[in-house]
């Protein structure tokens, strides 16, 4: 009874069509944002030794969450992140340009040591977590938490844009990340079964590091020119795939 009375005063937008639109708006956004985190866990994940990987996804994408919610409740001192703390280039950065421009080049960094280990397969020093980390599962976690901490605080001072009620917001990221742990194996799965996906899913996480880069820069990209154009992208690679796939089977059939 002294649970339902304490957690009551928290859920009084339930009467208000209002709030239930924009719970809405910030699940379907948390789970757009999240496209971003999956890509990157699949591929970091699929670097791993095959009976790590599920393990990882599913530490990974806990620790996430709870770093979320804890980040929730410090969404007063998160909102101040936009307030300048110096200038330069004849502009203000604010701790939040900071790490977007810091997230933004961590992305671009793994994707390109990725990409160069794709193309060079024998050059073992530039593999996506280096020769030490290639194996740990902590070591993946632990960039799975850093990537997902900026990809957080961006998006919680989107949310307080859109809401002031904190319950939405915690629903919202609770829906949100149990949706990427169902997607996250079997986007995993799919990439490992398609090499020619990798270069592509690269090429995305290439193209959402320099928008954070940007977006930190002051430049801000509308997301979405980003997702139609991955959208597209992958439109495009699955058409490849299917004319792979209806070329072998000819090929077989006329065998």
């Amino acid at each position: 009874m002294q649970l339902i009375e304490f957690l009551a005063p928290h859920f009084q937008f339930a009467s208000d069509p209002t709030a239930w639109v924009a719970l809405l708006t910030l699940i379907v956004l948390e789970i757009v944002l999240g496209i971003d985190n999956l890509i990157f866990i699949s591929i970091l994940t699929n670097k791993l030794p095959v009976a790590q990987r599920a393990r990882a996804r599913r530490l990974g994408i806990s620790a996430a969450l709870v770093m979320r919610l804890v980040l929730l409740a410090t969404i007063s001192i998160i909102v101040q992140l936009t307030t300048p703390v110096f200038t330069a280039l004849g502009r203000g950065f604010s701790w939040r340009d900071l790490i977007l421009i810091a997230g933004g080049l961590f992305l671009v960094w793994k994707a390109t040591k990725e990409i160069h280990h794709t193309v060079d397969p024998d050059d073992h020093k530039d593999t996506m977590l280096g020769e030490t980390l290639q194996i740990s599962l902590a070591g993946a976690i632990f960039q799975i938490l850093l990537l997902d901490l900026v990809f957080s605080i961006d998006s919680i001072i989107t949310a307080v844009g859109m809401t002031d009620e904190i319950a939405i917001m915690y629903i919202a990221v609770i829906v949100a990340v149990s949706v990427m742990m169902l997607a996250a194996g079997p986007l995993a799965d799919f990439i490992a079964r398609n090499p020619s996906i990798v270069m592509l899913a690269l090429g995305f996480l290439l193209m959402i590091g320099m928008t954070l880069i940007a977006d930190g820069m002051g430049y801000h990209v509308p997301k979405g020119y980003i997702y139609a154009a991955m959208g597209f992208s992958a439109l495009v690679e699955g058409l490849n795939m299917l004319a792979r796939r209806r070329k072998k089977a000819k090929a077989g059939g006329g065998h």
